[in-house]
C-alpha cells in the first residue's frame, strides 16, 4: 500500500532563516566567526562549535550554494522521512562531519558551513532514491543523484579551503541513514 506523508517545509525555512541571520551578524561582526566556527585545537574550550559552525558561512556564494542545496535536497528528503527524521539526519550529519573535521583537519584551521549536514541529506537521499535526476549548475543535462553526490565529493578533495573532512563525514552518516530508512520506506522515484 502506498502512503503519503503530510509534510511541511517549515523546518527547512527555519534552518535557512537561522543561517541567513548568522551570516548577516558575522558579516557585520567577523570576529564572532572565531566563537562559532570549529577549530580542532580549541574545541575542548568551545564545545558548542560542533553545532554552531553549521550556521556560519564565509561568503555570499558559500551560503547561497549551501542554502539552495538545503532547500532542494531537503524538500525531497523531508517528504520521505518527515520532519523529525529529516532534522536528525541533518544535525547528526553536521556533527559527524565535524568529528571528521576535528580528527583530520589541521589543528588551527577553522571549519564553517552547513556542507557536512547537507552532504548527509544528499547521502541519505542518494541511498533512498539513487536514480533521482538532478541538475548540476555546470552540467546541462540531469544526472542521477548518486553521481552528483560523487562529483561534489571529488570537487571537495580538489578545492583549496574546502572542508572535505566534514563533507566525507556527513556523506557517510547520510549513506548509513539512507540505508537504514530505505528498508523501512518505499520510495517511488
Amino acid at each position: 500500500m502506498r502512503t503519503y506523508r503530510a509534510y511541511s517545509l517549515n523546518a527547512i525555512w527555519v534552518l535557512i532563516a537561522i543561517n541567513v541571520l548568522v551570516f548577516i551578524i558575522t558579516s557585520l561582526r567577523p570576529d564572532i566567526i572565531f566563537l562559532l566556527g570549529l577549530t580542532p585545537a580549541y574545541f575542548p574550550d568551545l564545545p558548542w562549535t560542533i553545532i554552531s559552525n553549521v550556521f556560519v558561512h564565509g561568503s555570499l556564494w558559500h551560503i547561497l550554494f549551501n542554502m539552495l542545496s538545503l532547500y532542494f535536497l531537503g524538500s525531497f528528503l523531508i517528504r520521505l522521512l518527515g520532519e523529525k527524521k529529516f532534522l536528525a539526519v541533518y544535525f547528526l550529519g553536521g556533527i559527524v562531519g565535524n568529528i571528521f573535521y576535528i580528527l583530520l583537519a589541521p589543528a588551527l584551521s577553522i571549519g564553517i558551513g552547513a556542507s557536512g549536514a547537507i552532504f548527509a541529506l544528499g547521502g541519505a537521499l542518494a541511498m533512498m532514491a539513487p536514480k533521482l535526476p538532478v541538475f548540476m549548475f555546470f552540467i546541462p543535462v540531469p544526472v542521477p543523484l548518486w553521481i552528483a553526490m560523487l562529483i561534489f565529493l571529488v570537487i571537495s578533495f580538489l578545492g583549496r579551503g574546502i572542508a572535505w573532512q566534514a563533507h566525507l563525514g556527513g556523506l557517510l552518516l547520510g549513506l548509513g541513514a539512507g540505508y537504514y530508512y530505505r528498508k523501512k520506506i518505499r520510495v517511488y522515484f
